[in-house]
């Protein structure tokens, strides 16, 4: 059995999105470059080491799974290496894995293409902006992994394939902690980078990177041609971000316990590379 959460509200998130003073303070946050720029530099410096030793102790990291490496800053130190060992890919070609350690929820795509995300109703067309692709996932499902601080922040390849299409979508750096799901629709408003790939099991499957406040920048390793089922697709800087992947109806079937969890509002932990469902054949 799996780990399963529940909403944990968030009091700084809650500040910020709850009261008029902390939107005042939001706005510049999530809209600024200039901002977001200013952090990405100081992340990136030699200053920033200061913050990793807390860092770990606050999240109670297990520094024993990765490479022992001298940081340079706190980038450095949070898109940091994992021990293959610490995480096993499941390599049988009928397993459906999970692109990265997460938080998991699942919702179905209607026949007009709409979901809804607590009190937010999305269309497939509000996140991937490109309406020729979207009936590719009509009656199919929008997987939502999200990575808190914490999480590895790196993300792979579900199963051997090749990239159709790569593209970005630029917007804005709200959080994605639930907490702002009420407030923003933050998988259509958000900086978004988008791969569509057809895979050798699967059938064709569209992966959408969600950036998030303040950093949360998206790093895709490889943007075009064939990739192998376990193969790094990327990483994100620091913020705590978002992989959204939406399958094709009657591709595969999920795991009954995450799509139960996700029916009475839990997410449901999963790790690099972990089966979280099958193929149906």
């Amino acid at each position: 059995m799996r780990k399963k959460i529940k909403d944990n509200p968030n009091k700084g998130l809650s500040f910020l999105y709850n009261s008029a003073a902390g939107r005042i303070i939001l706005k510049p946050l999530v809209n600024n470059k200039f901002i977001s720029n200013i952090v990405k530099i100081f992340m990136n410096s030699w200053f920033s080491k200061i913050m990793i030793k807390p860092f770990i102790k606050h999240h109670n990291i297990k520094m024993e799974d990765f490479y022992n490496e001298n940081y340079n800053s706190f980038n450095s130190f949070f898109i940091r290496k994992i021990k293959p060992n610490k995480r096993i890919i499941e390599k049988d070609k009928s397993a459906f894995i999970a692109p990265c350690d997460s938080k998991l929820t699942c919702y179905k795509i209607s026949n007009d293409l709409l979901f809804k995300i607590k009190n937010s109703t999305y269309s497939v067309d509000s996140i991937i902006n490109d309406k020729k692709i979207c009936n590719l996932f009509e009656n199919g499902y929008v997987l939502v992994f999200r990575l808190s601080p914490e999480d590895y922040h790196h993300y792979l390849f579900l199963d051997d394939g090749t990239i159709i299409n790569n593209y970005k979508i630029n917007g804005k750096y709200h959080s994605v902690n639930p907490i702002v799901y009420d407030k923003h629709m933050v998988f259509k408003e958000n900086t978004r980078e988008c791969t569509l790939v057809k895979t050798n099991n699967f059938g064709t499957i569209m992966y959408v990177e969600v950036g998030a406040l303040l950093v949360g920048k998206i790093n895709n390793i490889k943007k075009q041609g064939k990739f192998i089922k376990g193969e790094e697709k990327g990483y994100f800087m620091y913020g705590g971000s978002t992989v959204v992947v939406m399958v094709q109806h009657s591709k595969i079937k999920l795991d009954e316990e995450i799509i139960n969890n996700s029916k009475n509002g839990y997410e449901t932990y999963v790790k690099y590379g972990e089966k979280i469902g099958k193929k149906m054949f």
